[in-house]
């Protein structure tokens, strides 16, 4: 599903949330030895992980296997993943900060699914797949630049913008009805993880162009705001036909959102924004 290849060089001081060491793999098979003994008898799983480096560039991206014994690891497959690379294989890289579903570092693909690897449990009868995100660049191993995917989000300003002259005096807040504020519901969860915009093919096929899930349903939040004033100039930032229109509807965007949301929904109602 990954199709293309890392960039070469990257600076490292724009991935500071990557793990990431140069210490050099010895195996294609690694086993948790090292890990502490419950007095329980082992219960062995097995994790197969996309490696390829920017270190070695002519090498081709490789699955990497590893055993770990469950009784010694937590229950979500971020837990696995920081196991092997603390006990097993310290070269292996990837992004975590919150292991709480609330900063989306640890978004990946997991047995075919985008979503975070701090929310996916491990599932103990079979053998788990994780790749990076699929159609992105590679950093390194399973962190995927995301690079073009934050330029399109401030492409769409996503801030308030008001005329200074209507900005309370007092520098009080900017009041809001609650029936305005829950418009917002089901929208500013967003946590910018990826994981639906790069689940979705009319993304795939169209990224330079299309905006993707994520970056509409915020443009939809920000254009339905009560105190925002920019909503003509925000319209016609989309109105061409593949910022927006590009969207066929597919619903994968829905289906994988590791919060729960439903950017597709977001977009159907911008849609319908527009024409107003």
């Amino acid at each position: 599903m990954i199709a293309r290849r890392a960039l070469q060089q990257l600076p490292k001081a724009s991935f500071a949330r990557c793990i990431s060491t140069t210490a050099p793999a010895n195996a294609s098979v690694a086993t948790s030895e090292q890990a502490p003994t419950t007095g329980k008898a082992p219960k062995m799983k097995k994790f197969s992980i996309y490696r390829w480096s920017p270190e070695t560039p002519d090498k081709k991206p490789t699955m990497q296997d590893y055993d770990i014994d469950l009784n010694t690891c937590g229950p979500m497959v971020l837990d696995a993943i920081i196991k092997i690379k603390n006990d097993i294989d310290p070269t292996l890289t990837f992004r975590r900060s919150c292991r709480e579903g609330i900063c989306g570092s640890c978004a990946m693909n997991i047995d075919g699914q985008n979503t975070l690897a701090c929310l996916c449990r491990i599932e103990p009868e079979k053998q788990t797949k994780i790749y990076p995100l699929p159609h992105t660049y590679v950093v390194k191993d399973i962190v995927p630049d995301l690079t073009h995917f934050y330029k399109q989000y401030k492409s769409i300003k996503p801030y308030l913008q008001r005329n200074e002259a209507d900005f309370p005096a007092d520098g009080t807040e900017i009041r809001q009805s609650k029936e305005d504020r829950r418009k917002l519901d089901g929208l500013y969860e967003c946590i910018l993880c990826a994981c639906c915009s790069t689940s979705c093919p009319s993304y795939w096929w169209n990224s330079e162009q299309y905006l993707g899930p994520a970056v509409l349903m915020q443009a939809y939040r920000w254009l339905i705001d009560s105190r925002d004033q920019h909503d003509y100039e925000r319209k016609e930032q989309l109105q061409n036909s593949m910022s927006l229109y590009r969207c066929h509807t597919i619903m994968n965007c829905s289906k994988t959102c590791p919060k729960g949301l439903n950017p597709g929904l977001g977009i159907s109602k911008l849609k319908q924004e527009m024409l107003n």
